[in-house]
Formats: C-alpha cells, sequence, structure tokens
C-alpha cells in the first residue's frame, strides 16, 4: 500500500513543526500516519482538522481537563 502525501506546492503557508516528544509517542505517531497510508504530515493535518469539531467553547477538546475560569469570568457551561 503507497502512502497518500501532500503533493508538493499545495500548501500556501508551510511551515516545520518542530516538537520535542518522547521517542516512543512519536514512532507510535507514524505507525499510525502508516497504517492510514498516510505521511505524518497529512496525519497530523488530518489530526488537527479532526480535533477542530470537538473543542469546548473555550477552545479545548472535551476529553482534557478543562482550565479553570481567568478572573471575572464566569463559568457559563455549568449553568443548567
Amino acid at each position: 500500500m503507497s502512502r497518500r502525501q501532500i503533493p508538493r506546492g499545495t500548501r500556501l503557508a508551510a511551515t516545520r513543526l518542530s516538537l520535542i516528544v518522547e521517542e516512543e509517542r512519536k514512532r507510535r505517531f507514524d505507525q499510525m500516519a502508516a497504517q492510514a497510508g498516510m505521511s505524518s504530515a497529512g496525519f497530523f493535518e488530518a489530526v488537527v482538522t479532526h480535533l477542530e469539531n470537538d473543542l469546548t467553547d473555550r477552545g479545548v477538546p472535551h476529553w482534557l481537563p478543562q482550565p479553570e475560569p481567568r478572573d471575572g469570568e464566569l463559568p457559563i457551561g455549568d449553568v443548567a
């Protein structure tokens, strides 16, 4: 199975992603990308696009701990 790559020259504002992560997490991410038949870059973009649909009104995915309200901010999500 050949992996799908994003065609060269199709990105409007490409940038290099430089993150320091645990080696095993990076290896697992690359493995998931390969299993999906995608490049790691394409898989990263797909994951971000998917997460965009799962954000709270604070911009945090529902499955992550939510930040504390800022000074003067009321927790409206708790109102029933």
